[in-house]
Parts: C-alpha cells; sequence; structure tokens
C-alpha cells in the first residue's frame, strides 16, 4: 500500500528539482523548482516554454501565479525537453 501524499508536500520535495508545469491554455514550461509558497505558487530557475511540444525560447526566472496551472509532473534529472 504506498502513503498518501499531499499536493503541497509533493511540491516541496520537487524543490531544486526539474519539473513540468502544463498551464490552462497548453503552453508547457519546464524549470527547476526554486520555491512554492502557502497558496501553491511557483518560481521556476532557467525556464524554457514549449508550445505543442517544441521549445519556443528560454525565459530564465518565472513566477507562476496557482489558478494559471493545470498540472505539475517531476522530470526526470538530465532531462532536457518534453
Amino acid at each position: 500500500m504506498s502513503k498518501a501524499l499531499f499536493p503541497k508536500d509533493f511540491l516541496r520535495s520537487l524543490t531544486g528539482k526539474p519539473i513540468l508545469v502544463k498551464l490552462k491554455w497548453g503552453l508547457s514550461l519546464q524549470g527547476y523548482l526554486v520555491s512554492v509558497d502557502s497558496f501553491m505558487n511557483l518560481e521556476l530557475a532557467n525556464c524554457e516554454e514549449f508550445v505543442e511540444g517544441k521549445a519556443t525560447g528560454f525565459l530564465g526566472q518565472v513566477l507562476i501565479r496557482c489558478n494559471n496551472v493545470l498540472y505539475i509532473d517531476a522530470l526526470p534529472e538530465g532531462e532536457t525537453d518534453i
């Protein structure tokens, strides 16, 4: 039986690791999770933007408001594209 993992605990466990954030309108962002606050707003470093699976640009440091997020996924260390 697996242990239940709550969303905030999951996000805190991903701090410093690469993640993929899919936004509600189809855009995907990939970067390293720097921090997450109590509202689940995200701060990403070395962030890249992807549209329909294709890299469209490097954004650097990005803040994402929680209500724009469709889902968040952990990426394997060293993975550079989605």
